[in-house]
């Protein structure tokens, strides 16, 4: 069993090609992680653009907004 790995192992020998697909999926993997940080730089713009309470309404000319739960009935 041993000399049988042992055997296969020493007729497959590398070669040149070998390397080659080694570049392209490095160029793949840099291509994804250049648009993953584009789509980041997007995505916080988004962020900022967001109100930080957009259930409370905004106080209107200056006054400060009544609360609903102590209005009378």
């Amino acid at each position: 069993m041993t000399l049988g790995v042992l055997a296969a192992a020493a007729a497959s020998s590398s070669t040149s090609d070998d390397i080659g697909a080694g570049v392209i999926a490095f160029l793949i993997v840099a291509a994804m992680g250049v648009a993953l940080v584009f789509l980041l730089r997007s995505m916080n713009k988004q962020f900022r653009k967001i109100d930080a309470n957009p259930l409370e309404p905004a106080p209107a000319d200056g006054a400060e907004a009544k609360d609903p739960a102590q209005t009378p009935e």
